[in-house]
């Protein structure tokens, strides 16, 4: 069953286990520390799209300068480093800079390693089974995010609302995910790229991007910018009458769901289409918001958090090989931070956005449009994509 899986493959999985342990027992409690501290959904999604933003700079910078030097590790080291120490910025003062700072370092650290890292994953694997590599990437990922917010319950239920500690306890699994990235080895490149590095030229991949690939970014880009933070749908599960415990259940269930399903979704993708399994993940997206908007009673929200992770499944993995599919194999680290770091700056607008929506038309409102606009995207990708070749192969 894992025979395509290499020790370089887990080893890099289980690091992005322990960091989501540490990150995510943060994550969905975020929103109701917030909340507590007195800032609402503005003040969210302005956060979510800053430290988005931030990320994206570093992506951009930190992937093509990854393909330079022709190193992975390195950036791996450092991104992990930098998002694990900055985390309990966030619970030590209600001051909003430095909510701001911490939430904006731990987004660099992962604008850092997110391109490098990715290329690592994508260096271990052949075309035949890179979406299965993801997919067991993401699974493993994703469990640690199943076991953070199942530890912040445990914490929670012994120290209802006593948030701030928690800070400091991520600091234990995030210290596990640093050392085990020590453990590493990464393979020696034949060549090096030994001219002097221009901060221009790695914040102009477009330039020399394959036009295929350039066109998959903006389709991907229009979807970012309704693809708003994960922070809104618990704070709609907090409006429809839920406890903080319920919260961390529903973010539970859904890492489980994206846990469980993302390795086998990885292999279907490789048998059957990566482009077919990323529109099935769209469909899902849109069917999750419309449940999310048209009901707020329990039943439909549990079941709105299980499309979702079904969503995140069908799409986390599948998206980044098909944006590795075209391009040279020594700009996999490029192509990966340039589609992020725009991801980043669309993801601001798109939280932006959707705070502002939610804060002056309603929740329902805002979960409609990101509903509405998604079945758009699915219907033009499945023309481009899926249609029309076979249209060509018809008159052909």
């Amino acid at each position: 069953m894992f025979k395509n899986i290499t020790k370089v493959v887990w080893l890099v999985s289980l690091i992005s286990l322990f960091n989501d342990f540490s990150s995510e027992m943060l994550y969905p409690i975020i929103p109701l520390y917030l909340q507590q501290i007195g800032y609402g959904s503005l003040l969210i999604g302005i956060l979510e799209g800053v430290s988005e933003c931030v990320a994206g700079l570093s992506k951009i910078y930190m992937g093509s300068l990854s393909d330079h030097v022709q190193r992975r590790l390195p950036f791996v080291q450092v991104g992990y480093f930098l998002s694990i120490v900055s985390r309990p910025f966030i619970g030590l003062t209600s001051i909003i800079g430095f909510i701001f700072l911490g939430r904006s370092l731990d987004r660099m650290g992962k604008g850092i390693r997110s391109g490098a890292r990715d290329a690592l994953l994508a260096d271990e694997s052949t075309p035949q089974t890179r979406a299965e590599v993801f997919g067991f990437h993401r699974s493993m990922d994703t469990f640690g995010a199943v076991l953070g917010p199942l530890a912040a319950m445990v914490y929670l239920y012994f120290h209802p609302e006593n948030y701030q500690a928690l800070f400091l306890i991520t600091l234990i699994p995030g210290s596990i995910a640093i050392i085990a990235t020590f453990l590493i080895k990464e393979k020696k490149k034949t060549q090096e790229n030994k001219k002097a590095i221009s901060l221009k030229k790695h914040f102009s991949y477009a330039q020399n991007a394959p036009k295929t690939y350039l066109k998959l970014v903006t389709i991907f880009l229009l979807f970012s910018l309704v693809n708003s933070s994960d922070m809104f749908l618990l704070l709609r599960a907090k409006e429809s009458g839920m406890n903080e415990q319920h919260v961390l259940m529903l973010y539970l269930l859904f890492n489980l769901c994206f846990s469980l399903f993302a390795f086998p979704i990885g292999k279907l993708a490789d048998r059957y289409g990566r482009m077919q399994l990323f529109l099935i993940g769209l469909l899902v997206y849109a069917l999750t918001y419309s449940l999310f908007a048209l009901q707020n009673s329990s039943t439909f929200i549990i079941a709105g958090f299980i499309l979702y992770g079904l969503f995140y499944a069908f799409t986390q993995g599948t998206t980044k090989v098909l944006l590795i599919e075209q391009v040279p194999a020594d700009q996999k680290s490029s192509a990966i931070g340039f589609y992020e770091g725009l991801n980043s700056f669309s993801l601001l607008i798109a939280n932006a956005f959707a705070g502002w929506i939610w804060f002056r038309f309603g929740s329902a409102t805002m979960l409609t449009y990101s509903s509405f606009i998604t079945i758009l995207i699915f219907m033009l990708m499945a023309w481009l994509y899926i249609i029309q070749p076979k249209l060509k192969g018809l008159k052909k």
